[in-house]
């Protein structure tokens, strides 16, 4: 003898607000809830997460900046680079010191424990914006060769 289960309603509660895209273009797959990847981030990847997919363009890329992304979230410098490093190191974001990717995701939700940059050789040596910055302290800008 088997059990039913109710028919769930699916039609809107309210069909004159139905979520469409316009002009921006930003999606979560189903399967970030449903494989896990919700419930592996801790609440500062999942805050960073979910502005950067809001702030990406159609390939995830977004040009926030650091000071501009503390200020709107509301974090320290701490928590944005320990969750920045955090989402890197689960292969869900890619940050070249200047742009960032939101990623697409990896077969199965990846658990790390990211460590935390304390002093100035981990964030020298850890940290993509920090590289950038000491690359473009010693040569230049990328470009300025031309000038």
């Amino acid at each position: 003898m088997t059990t039913r289960r109710p028919k769930i309603e699916r039609s809107p509660i309210v069909a004159e607000r139905i979520r469409r895209i316009d002009g921006g273009f930003s999606f979560v797959p189903h399967r970030f809830l449903h494989k896990g990847f919700f419930a592996s981030l801790s609440q500062e990847e999942l805050l960073l997460y979910f502005f950067l997919v809001l702030a990406g363009d159609r390939n995830g890329v977004s040009f926030y900046g650091h000071d501009a992304i503390c200020t709107l979230l509301g974090v320290s410098n701490d928590t944005y680079i320990f969750a920045r490093n955090s989402l890197i190191d689960k292969d869900m974001l890619a940050f070249d010191g200047r742009r960032f990717q939101v990623l697409s995701l990896p077969q199965e939700p990846i658990r790390t424990v990211s460590v935390a940059l304390k002093t100035r050789e981990d964030f020298e040596t850890h940290d993509p914006a920090t590289i950038r910055q000491i690359i473009c302290q010693q040569f230049g800008e990328p470009g300025d060769e031309q000038r």
